[in-house]
């Protein structure tokens, strides 16, 4: 980095990626801002400068102190340690430390204490929520929401001809249906935590799962223009089930809620959907799938005149971005789930799906909202006569 792009970030001033501190003289705090960047997106932390911008500048004094600091608030005050790096800006005002925290590969990170801190803006704040929390272990792979045991749901309450059905089918071997065999079996093919159902378990193979995750369903409403109506729809469902269930039932809503266009077939057929089926099958399954499921909240689709919208809980996960999964990049957030559902559903778990929908449906944006933490998909109906 140059002076001159220094001096441009500063003019700019504080954001999520950008501090501006006057001098340092706690460790403590340092340690905690740091945990902050690392836990976030990472970021620089402007030593030298108050926090209107002005440059006060450091003596050579303080750049031996700060640095001292700092080495020992990365390896001593962090859990884990990190890596920072400085340099060291000669301005006419004084000298400026810019410090440079990378987001963090091993997440969550604390400080000596134990406390996790995140980015809120410009400043951090401690994270406490149960969600939050395990959301920063789910970034590191430590853990994954569909291995959450569900307390309420046991192996009692699978549908036991489904799941005999489904297992015979699959595996082709004969299974004792008794509750002690069911249970350690469960347990083997990681659908359970005990006596209780996990939640890929629940959701794949219980009779009434939504009996115990009522937020774990799809909202779907047809409106009749091309905004979302207070009182007036042409079709609503709250759709529930086992996954399977839930898929067909979803495809269901979403091809009775579009048009089927003649093209250049002859006046007697039956036409085309407006939106080829597989878009439907394709974007559906990766909802149902990769939504993340320590967010309690319903996956939702909107049918308007000139668009459908199906939108998830959570956005994407990690690094990846809407460029990575349109060139066929992938990040299994429920890996339990995922490789059960190539089984059950029209999906092959190979990090096509997003890339197959759009070569064959072009018209398909994305959003991937990290503020709202969720994931929008949004089909344009340029086909519709109607539009």
């Amino acid at each position: 980095m140059e002076l001159n792009q220094l001096l441009e970030i500063v003019s700019r001033g504080e954001d999520s990626l950008t501090q501006f501190k006057e001098n340092i003289t706690n460790q403590d705090s340092l340690a905690a801002e740091m945990v902050a960047f690392s836990n976030s997106k990472g970021g620089k932390i402007l030593i030298g400068i108050k926090d209107d911008g002005e440059i006060g500048g450091l003596k050579a004094a303080d750049i031996r102190r700060i640095n001292q600091m700092i080495s020992n608030a990365a390896s001593q005050s962090i859990r884990p340690a990190i890596n920072p790096l400085t340099e060291n800006f000669d301005h006419e005002n004084g000298l400026i430390v810019v410090l440079s925290i990378a987001e963090g590969v091993s997440k969550p990170y604390m400080d000596k204490n134990g406390v996790i801190w995140v980015k809120s803006g410009s400043d951090k704040r401690k994270a406490t929520s149960r969600e939050e929390i395990q959301r920063i272990y789910q970034v590191s792979g430590l853990i994954h929401a569909d291995e959450t045991p569900v307390n309420t749901l046991t192996i009692d309450d699978i549908d036991q001809i489904y799941f005999k059905e489904f297992f015979e089918k699959v595996y082709e071997e004969s299974i004792e249906m008794d509750l002690s065999s069911l249970e350690r079996l469960l347990n083997n093919m990681n659908l359970a935590k005990g006596k209780n159902l996990n939640i890929a378990g629940a959701l794949l193979f219980a009779k009434r799962p939504q009996f115990a995750m009522p937020l774990f369903i799809v909202k779907a409403i047809c409106y009749p223009g091309a905004d979302i109506h207070t009182h007036e729809y042409i079709d609503s469902r709250d759709i529930a089930g086992k996954l399977s269930d839930v898929f067909q039932t979803g495809m269901s809503f979403l091809l009775a809620n579009i048009k089927q266009i003649q093209m250049s077939q002859s006046v007697n057929s039956i036409g085309e959907f407006e939106v080829p089926k597989i878009v439907f099958e394709e974007l559906l399954a990766n909802a149902l799938i990769h939504r993340d499921y320590f967010v309690p909240a319903p996956i939702r689709i909107f049918v308007f005149s000139d668009r459908i919208e199906i939108i998830s809980p959570g956005h994407l996960p990690n690094h990846l971005t809407i460029e990575n999964i349109i060139a066929g990049n992938s990040n299994i957030r429920n890996p339990v789930l995922a490789s059960f559902a190539t089984k059950l559903l029209p999906y092959r778990g190979l990090g096509n799906g997003i890339r197959r929908a759009v070569k064959v449906y072009p018209n398909i944006d994305f959003i991937d909202d990290r503020e709202g933490n969720q994931f929008t998909a949004i089909i344009r109906r340029i086909n519709n006569p109607s539009v």
